[in-house]
């Protein structure tokens, strides 16, 4: 029992891990635009694979889709379609802001919203019990850690002054709106727990006809984040027009950076799989102490790719500390919250 705890807290982090990574290949796509990238990703990681695990897990797929909860399917789908715009915002903000404050912010407030929402919601009266109070507890702590990193961030923008013929496209003279996107996307992506929930019936349908209860949520990932995947290719598509980028696919050296679009894909998908067999493992504990695991792995890992790329080079010290400070509390919120959800 205990070797398996280990291995499953193993495999949340290599899970969190390979969530906080998934942008990384995007600052390598040197001849290819945002369009482009996002695209291949998106593809890949949320109509692809979502569907090849769930045909392969799923042998009586289509059976389970035909006896399906009409309600519940139409449910995940439209909650799919929120969180694929927060997707498109989320790709957006990290783009503007990086990796470091970007998954910070986004993450600290997906956390909080996607646990006091349904709490609001379905069930007011709790927002008066131990719980409640928990949870509010960690929404504040979210608060002060959002506006150590805000603060951090027009403290970097203040400090650094980027060259006029800088490419990079993380560049902090867009902050302000960076930060607004950010925000927002920290709003909508909950919905892909939303998704979770109220398309219960259609996993509890593949239960009852024989699916393992670890691979039956595959049944709502696969319409919903297919929901996602719509929004996401086609804001892809109308930048792909606007900006005449549609010939970069086929452009010089482009073989890389399909490669490098296929590994986000590859990246976030596999990270949520091994994240889901992990909590298997861990058992009665999974989604207790998983969830906040997850999500700490994720910003650690976003902030040390952030600082291994040079995000925060020459920013000074005073950007340094409140970053640092701001996302050591927003993991704090988020174990917070996580205790709060268990209650």
């Amino acid at each position: 029992m205990e070797h398996h705890l280990l291995v499953g807290i193993l495999l949340i982090l290599v899970g969190g891990a390979m969530q906080g990574s998934f942008t990384l290949p995007m600052k390598f796509t040197r001849t290819w635009q945002w369009e482009n990238i996002w695209l291949v990703y998106t593809m890949v990681g949320l109509l692809l694979l979502p569907w090849l695990a769930a045909a392969w897990t799923i042998p009586p797929l289509l059976e389970v889709y035909r006896q399906a909860d009409i309600r519940a399917l139409a449910l995940a789908m439209a909650f799919g379609a929120g969180w694929g715009a927060g997707s498109v915002l989320f790709g957006l903000g990290v783009d503007r802001v990086g990796m470091a404050l970007g998954f910070a912010i986004i993450l600290g407030l997906t956390a909080s919203v996607g646990s006091l929402v349904p709490m609001l919601v379905l069930h007011p009266e709790q927002l008066t019990t131990v719980k409640g109070q928990v949870l509010i507890l960690g929404l504040i702590v979210v608060v002060v850690g959002l506006s150590c990193c805000a603060r951090a961030g027009y403290v970097k923008q203040a400090v650094m002054t980027p060259a006029p013929s800088s490419s990079s496209r993380n560049q902090v003279k867009h902050f302000g709106p960076g930060l607004l996107i950010c925000v927002l996307s920290g709003i909508l992506s909950p919905m892909l727990n939303f998704s979770l929930a109220f398309g219960e019936p259609i996993a509890a349908r593949a239960i009852r006809l024989g699916v393992a209860p670890a691979s039956a949520p595959n049944a709502i990932w696969a319409p919903a984040l297919s929901a996602g995947f719509v929004i996401n290719a086609a804001y892809c598509v109308w930048r792909l027009s606007k900006n005449m980028s549609w010939r970069r696919f086929s452009g010089r050296g482009a073989w890389s950076h399909w490669l490098l679009g296929i590994s986000m894909g590859a990246l976030w998908m596999g990270g949520i799989s091994i994240y889901g067999v992990g909590t298997i493992l861990v058992g009665t504990l999974g989604t207790i102490l998983g969830w906040p695991v997850f999500m700490a792995a994720i910003i650690i890992t976003a902030n040390i790719w952030g600082v291994m790329t040079g995000e925060w080079r020459g920013a000074g010290r005073q950007a340094q500390r409140l970053i640092a400070t701001g996302v050591v509390v927003l993991i704090v919120a988020v174990f917070i919250i996580g205790y709060g959800s268990a209650l």
